[in-house]
């Protein structure tokens, strides 16, 4: 019993021991404040926080869109007679070239040239009886009623004549405009009911690539407008286009507006059907203000960025919240239209470190990859975003796709507006800028 009380005692003298020590710990008078110094700047300086920067670089700009298409003949045509009859002569095979005005199917015309030479005789007796009466109402031999019978008997013979003309010639089925002939569908001596198809014609000379870009770009189509486009069958070969029409109604389904562009295919290396990347070019700006795309902070519909100052101690920046207004995107990268001049220094990463404005931070990195200085300020290095402008003018002569505008006298586009295009900072259209075709493509049946 006597040892229980003693383990009791020393329980409770321990609990005690522990408790005093834990209160003394707490309540202990704190040590006094040391004099604001040298040594307290370098303890704030020491815990700034980190963060990396970046700076406002000058570079190119392309403000372009992306898009895909189909290419389509410029004209495309299948021949069909307009009455039956069997086929005496095919006048062109698979894949051959052919002229307008070209006869390429011949049907049996017997029948049709006798109905002809009928019409002829008809025509010379009536032409005669007219002759003759005028003759003889002149010596009132006949009565003027015999003159207006002879009249109306020789416009019946003529219109007779037309008529067989007509019939005979809608025998021969001619090429409607230069091209290339398909694969035909039919043989000599085939019997054709009107309206079967024989072959088709198609003018790829020069080759439409139709697509679709969302309705947001339709204030900044323009015809004239240069385009890139890569064909996935032809990897490696771009191709050149200008926009020709662009559609003014906006298909209410998708929101997007049709566009049409032509290329140059005097190569023919191009066909008819193929899938097409469009790439067009609204204008482009040299002098581009870019910032890292991750340096944005989004609040609402606002854009923000974190300028850094200069700071009042060595190897220290002075942050300032910035609102700016933005412009092209490119990956990993963003123009600033507003708010921001080339050599601002911006805030990359790290912004979640700064909780005010003013705060003193350290920059980690101030470099820029691959910069080169453009007037004392790192820039990117510049895409060729002219070649198709370049492409286009130095292909401009003989160009198919400009045939429509020297035939209608129109000037091209680029010469009217390219003073106003320099002054917009904005890269003047290529001199292949074609106003709308007169004619549609007759396009096949589906």
């Amino acid at each position: 019993m006597a040892s229980k009380a003693i383990y009791s005692v020393v329980a409770v003298l321990g609990i005690a021991g522990l408790s005093g020590a834990a209160w003394w710990y707490q309540n202990k008078t704190p040590s006094p404040a040391r004099p604001a110094g040298a040594g307290q700047t370098r303890s704030v300086a020491g815990g700034a926080p980190t963060v990396e920067a970046g700076k406002v670089v000058l570079m190119k700009l392309v403000d372009d869109a992306q898009a895909v298409g189909s290419l389509r003949s410029r004209r495309s045509v299948v021949l069909r007679p307009e009455v039956s009859g069997r086929i005496t002569q095919l006048n062109f095979t698979d894949g051959q070239r052919v002229r307008k005005g070209q006869v390429l199917v011949q049907f049996d015309d017997q029948l049709p040239l006798a109905q002809v030479q009928q019409s002829q005789a008809e025509l010379s007796i009536a032409q005669a009886n007219q002759k003759r009466n005028e003759e003889l109402v002149a010596q009132n031999f006949v009565s003027q009623r015999s003159l207006d019978e002879s009249a109306a008997n020789l416009q019946v013979a003529q219109a007779k004549l037309s008529l067989a003309k007509a019939t005979a010639a809608r025998l021969k089925i001619v090429a409607p405009f230069d091209g290339i002939a398909g694969i035909r569908l039919v043989n000599s001596g085939d019997y054709l009911k009107d309206g079967a198809d024989i072959v088709n014609i198609e003018d790829i000379d020069a080759l439409f690539v139709d697509f679709r870009l969302p309705e947001r770009f339709q204030s900044k189509l323009r015809r004239g407008q240069a385009a890139r486009v890569d064909i996935d069958a032809l990897p490696g070969l771009k191709y050149s286009a200008v926009v020709q029409a662009i559609d003014p109604l906006i298909d209410a389904n998708g929101r997007s507006v049709a566009v049409r562009a032509c290329i140059d295919n005097r190569q023919l290396k191009l066909r008819p059907g193929m899938f097409a990347r469009v790439n067009t070019v609204f204008g482009e700006r040299d002098d581009a203000r870019v910032i890292p795309e991750e340096a944005l902070i989004p609040q609402g519909d606002k854009q923000f960025v974190i300028k850094l100052l200069p700071g009042a101690e060595a190897q220290t920046w002075t942050t300032q919240r910035v609102p700016v207004q933005v412009g092209i995107r490119r990956p990993g990268k963003v123009e600033i239209v507003a708010g921001l001049q080339a050599g601002d220094t911006v805030v990359a990463a790290g912004q979640q470190r700064i909780t005010r404005d003013g705060m003193s931070v350290r920059v980690v990195d101030l470099s820029q990859p691959g910069a080169r200085p453009v007037d004392g300020v790192a820039a990117a290095p510049t895409a060729d975003a002219a070649a198709p402008a370049t492409e286009a003018r130095s292909a401009a002569a003989g160009n198919p796709c400009l045939a429509d505008m020297r035939e209608a006298g129109v000037a091209s586009p680029a010469t009217s507006t390219a003073s106003a295009a320099a002054r917009r900072g904005v890269a003047p259209a290529p001199p292949g800028a074609m106003p709308e075709a007169k004619a549609r493509a007759t396009r096949k049946p589906a």
